[in-house]
């Protein structure tokens, strides 16, 4: 536990420095934080659950969306403590349901899996809204502040850095590290895969869903392909991945950068977004396959055999 202090104390003063920075920004660069916060959330939560056990997810946005929508239809009907707490029980049913019918399966199958299962959440919401609910979106008129959005993102950050350090001292963290190794060998060792890939990928759904649940109240109006865009998914393992989803704050390193490349990007080339976010996808699979934690890594690694070798 002592080991644990200094990383929750600088989790501590990161979330106080981050509440504060509302206080003192307005306009774009609030907005900024918000992107910034929400995709820190995002990635941190995907490396949570993809990391340890390399299973490649593109299903963030389906979680995300599912959070938004649960505000769209419920936001005005219930207390947004409660909004916020059902969104997160349906994250975690659905999530639990998904994860018992694909968690068996592995490499390309599952990436294949959950991209098609945001599609398929998408248009089950498309088809509710046009056929039982009778509009093609919904608008969303709630008394919350951009500033407010930014606390609570901040509070859903320093939550999910605080469940990654957890876990990762935790049996389940184990588990899981030795899944993503070999996953034969931990069914050997007698590690019940499908119960810890399952808790792990619910807990990671969670938070997902609440970040969609949180973010849903800066759109005046919400409709599925607002809630349940893709690009949502690959734009978070593009984060995580150049970050270095093998580390806990890996993620958030590649999220500051690339969060103001994207604004950049989808301001100047809006009709060619989506190609310059493959090639950049590519780039960073090829050039940095370990991400930027790797690199730090590698060059530590280096500088220590030079002064081993400079002793000898």
């Amino acid at each position: 536990m002592s080991a644990l202090l200094p990383q929750l104390a600088l989790i501590g003063v990161g979330a106080a420095a981050l509440a504060a920075a509302p206080a003192f920004l307005s306009g774009y660069w609030l907005s900024l934080l918000i992107g910034n916060l929400s995709y820190g959330v995002l990635a941190t939560a995907w490396a949570m659950f993809s990391g340890p056990t390399r299973y490649v997810s593109l299903a963030t946005v389906a979680f995300f969306g599912i959070g938004a929508f649960t505000v769209a239809v419920l936001g005005e009907a219930l207390p947004w403590p409660l909004v916020l707490l059902t969104a997160a029980a349906i994250g975690l049913v659905v999530a639990l349901l998904v994860g018992l019918a694909t968690l068996r399966l592995s490499g390309v199958h599952f990436v294949i899996f959950t991209f098609g299962l945001a599609e398929l959440i998408r248009q089950v919401v498309t088809w509710y809204e046009a056929n039982i609910a009778g509009s093609v979106g919904r608008f969303v008129f709630l008394d919350i502040t951009q500033a407010q959005i930014a606390w609570q993102l901040t509070a859903l950050l320093a939550l999910v850095l605080v469940a990654g350090l957890l876990i990762a001292r935790s049996r389940l963290g184990l588990a899981l590290r030795i899944i993503g190794d070999d996953e034969t060998v931990a069914r050997h060792c007698g590690v019940d895969t499908t119960k810890a890939k399952l808790a792990l990928f619910a807990i990671s759904a969670v938070f997902m869903t609440l970040t969609g649940a949180v973010m849903a109240p800066r759109w005046t109006y919400i409709d599925p392909a607002i809630a349940f865009n893709p690009v949502v998914s690959f734009q978070v393992l593009i984060m995580a991945m150049l970050g270095g989803p093998g580390r806990l704050y890996g993620p958030l390193l590649g999220v500051v950068p690339l969060v103001l490349l994207f604004e950049v990007l989808s301001a100047n080339f809006p009709n060619h977004f989506s190609i310059l976010l493959g090639a950049l996808f590519l780039g960073v699979v090829y050039l940095l396959p370990r991400g930027v934690v790797g690199l730090l890594d590698q060059g530590r690694a280096a500088a220590a055999a030079l002064r081993t070798k400079a002793a000898r």
